[in-house]
């Protein structure tokens, strides 16, 4: 069982900045598929961006590309989420999710591939 954990949400304005991070258990996160979707009100749970074991392979929904970046650091079992120039749009609750499978053999950008999620932080966005 793998715990997750994410923090670093929060109120921003219009066009600000914000963090995400997401700390997991156990000494197999290197070996994992990391993932970012999002839950908008009113709206189906949404994709925004995946990662592979050693960084090597990324994927950033089209609406969030250039604006959001996933990177990890796996000597710190921690997936982060950098959230630059917010919309009111990307107001949801972040949730971070793994995925034990390759990035080969997985759909990494498919929320279903994704075994572990955690709790979601919110992320509010003012206009």
């Amino acid at each position: 069982q793998v715990q997750l954990v994410e923090s670093g949400g929060g109120l921003v304005q219009a066009g600000g900045s914000l963090r995400l991070s997401c700390a997991a258990s156990g000494r197999t996160f290197s070996r994992y598929v990391m993932g970012w979707s999002r839950q908008a009100p009113g709206h189906e749970r949404e994709f925004v961006a995946a990662l592979s074991p050693n960084s090597g392979n990324q994927y950033h929904a089209d609406s969030m590309k250039g604006r959001f970046t996933i990177s990890r650091d796996n000597a710190k079992n921690t997936v982060y989420l950098q959230m630059n120039s917010l919309k009111p749009e990307d107001t949801a609750v972040y949730y971070c999710a793994a995925n034990p499978q390759s990035w080969y053999s997985s759909t990494y950008n498919h929320i279903p591939a994704y075994t572990y999620w955690g709790q979601g932080t919110q992320v509010t966005v003012s206009s």
